[in-house]
């Protein structure tokens, strides 16, 4: 998985997932602290119908209003498939650029999954169906009831976020503590070791 414009993180994590839809975007926070994953809110972006820019404008700011008020450290988009038909993969395509620009406008890393990398990591299985997909969502976050389709998507593709950045996540995290534990120059060397963080958690991403 490719992460862009990797930065310095703390814990514990908040993680911002969406799935995009130009009819409906589905958006969900969690917050991993070791193991323990838990959910924060997610919603659905219901966008209204009507010529295409307002609509992803709608989008955009629909999105901007999430982050500011969950305030997630990292985000990640569901990549597009290739639809039967091309006009719908294309309008899915805009979508996805609008929920892109919102998460980059707002200074986050930003990582993709495929619908099969996502439903391995919280089904165990690539062909998993929606259904299968929200009833392991609420079992893994603990919810009450099960969150809607769009927003159990976007939910899980945050929880395969965190099951593929967590060692190095760990790592990167383990480092800085023991830096500004240590005696001496301590702000210096927390400095470097936050910019080590910040270059084993590109090299992590390199690996994937």
């Amino acid at each position: 998985m490719a992460w862009q414009n990797e930065s310095v993180i703390s814990s514990p994590l908040r993680i911002l997932g969406v799935d995009p839809g130009l009819n409906r975007t589905g958006w969900g926070v969690i917050e991993v602290s070791g193991s323990t994953l838990r959910c924060v809110d997610h919603g659905v972006l219901r966008v209204p119908a009507g010529e295409l820019p307002p609509r992803l404008g709608f989008i955009l700011a629909g999105l901007r209003a999430v982050i500011e008020r969950t305030a997630p450290q990292l985000a990640c988009v569901e990549k597009v498939f290739v639809n039967v038909n091309p006009q719908s993969t294309l309008l899915l395509g805009q979508a996805r650029g609008a929920a892109l620009c919102a998460l980059v406008a707002a200074g986050l890393p930003v990582g993709e999954h495929t619908a099969l990398q996502v439903k391995q990591a919280v089904v165990g299985y690539g062909k998993a169906s929606k259904q299968q997909v929200q009833m392991m969502v609420m079992r893994l976050l603990a919810l009450a009831a099960e969150p809607p389709t769009d927003a159990a998507d976007a939910l899980a593709c945050a929880i395969c976020a965190a099951h593929q950045r967590r060692p190095v996540v760990a790592e990167a995290l383990a480092q800085a503590a023991t830096a500004r534990s240590s005696a001496g120059v301590r702000t210096r060397r927390s400095r470097s070791a936050w910019r080590d963080a910040t270059y084993l958690l590109a090299r992590g991403a390199e690996k994937r």
